[in-house]
């Protein structure tokens, strides 16, 4: 879920610390958490702080309500409530509004 930010004096790269994964592509499986953090990096260093914070609070908020969230953030793997990748991030960005 860590985000990952490597800033210089000519250019920034905003990315998932874990990796691509690829393993998982298509599955729609992987929490998109740390991707979608990332972007909220992006936003911070662009000095669009409120689109950011806006951003971490929908995340920390269909985290904390549990529903809309990956087999990683259930209390066990194997619930069958858990969502995929894209129904996560969709719960995110209704958060948004």
């Amino acid at each position: 879920m860590a985000p990952g930010a490597n800033i210089g004096p000519n250019g920034a790269v905003f990315e998932a610390t874990h990796g691509s994964a690829p393993k998982y592509k298509g599955l729609d499986k992987v929490n998109p958490t740390a991707l979608i953090l990332s972007g909220m990096l992006m936003l911070r260093h662009l000095k669009e702080f409120d689109a950011a914070d806006r951003l971490e609070k929908a995340v920390a908020d269909v985290i904390a309500e549990g529903k809309y969230v990956t087999y990683d953030l259930k209390p066990n793997r194997d619930d069958p409530t858990a969502v995929g990748t894209s129904k996560m991030a969709d719960a995110i960005c209704a958060r948004l509004g």
